[in-house]
């Protein structure tokens, strides 16, 4: 028998993972208070097999008492039971897009606003967040692709078979993305931003992408850069890792970064890795 924790930031999609859960077959509980998780793991133990697969939610709507999480974790780790973390994480931009489009308020927002709350939140379970054996950015994805990984970390045979690639592009003035494994500062390739005629496009836009890559700088960086993740890759699989998440970051987030992401995004996706894309900062105002 063996518990899966499954934890993470509100409107990150944890009720939806419970539902792909139930379909592999899981014994489901939500919102569980965590000082009941020893006397559960206990009745589930005197099942007689008849509970080998379950999965608890545990967030911050359990109030003081999901404080004593860790505790109760440590706990029962204790007593012998197997557990592991599955922790589903979004941007604080994508979570304030899903609040607004559902209209529901957020479990820490009741005395403020709701990046307040997000913040709060997200500083809450810093620590949670570091314990995850799992941790899913569903930021940008369809309800299919949770549903998929999902299935690859839970269906026996699949698990740990594949590595999801995660990347974001964003602009190191708007901060350095939380989630991010890798990060490179590519402040130092040509900017088109000085350029008046490409200035006002990103780097979806082909004449900005010629200008970036049509440097020497540019090319070599790119190709030691994408010889580094080809290395990566399957000692990151063989080492048990779900998720890889590289952000490439330039000054705004607009040009450099996203033409990078995208180059990147386009031969990793042709060499058959499961690769999904973000630019962050893209669409924020220019200045």
């Amino acid at each position: 028998m063996k518990f899966t924790i499954i934890t993470g930031m509100s409107g990150a999609g944890k009720s939806q993972v419970v539902k792909y859960m139930e379909d592999l077959g899981y014994y489901c509980v939500d919102n569980m208070p965590p000082m009941l998780l020893q006397k559960f793991a206990e009745l589930c133990d005197q099942s007689q097999g008849a509970f080998k697969k379950v999965a608890i939610v545990m967030d911050i709507r359990g109030g003081e008492f999901f404080d004593d999480l860790v505790s109760n974790l440590e706990e029962l780790e204790r007593l012998g039971y197997q557990y592991d973390i599955l922790f589903l994480d979004a941007s604080n931009e994508e979570l304030i897009r899903r609040f607004k489009e559902t209209r529901r308020t957020h479990p820490l927002s009741m005395d403020g606003t709701l990046e307040e709350g997000i913040k709060k939140e997200r500083k809450k379970l810093r620590n949670l967040r570091q314990m995850a054996n799992k941790i899913i950015d569903t930021t940008g994805l369809d309800l299919q692709t949770l549903k998929e990984e999902i299935r690859n970390l839970y269906i026996e045979g699949q698990k740990g078979k594949n590595l999801r690639i995660s990347l974001t592009s964003f602009g190191f003035k708007y901060g350095i993305p939380l989630d991010s494994d890798l990060v490179f500062d590519v402040r130092f390739l040509p900017n088109p931003f000085y350029d008046k005629n490409l200035k006002e496009y990103t780097g979806d836009d082909p004449r900005v992408q010629r200008f970036v890559m049509d440097h020497d700088i540019t090319r070599e960086f790119y190709e030691k850069l994408l010889d580094m993740i080809r290395f990566l890759i399957p000692n990151y699989i063989q080492e048990g890792k779900n998720n890889l998440v590289i952000s490439i970051g330039c000054t705004g987030g607009r040009h450099r970064s996203v033409t990078i992401v995208n180059k990147l995004f386009k031969e990793l996706t042709e060499e058959g890795n499961r690769v999904t894309i973000h630019h962050r900062d893209k669409g924020k105002k220019k200045n």
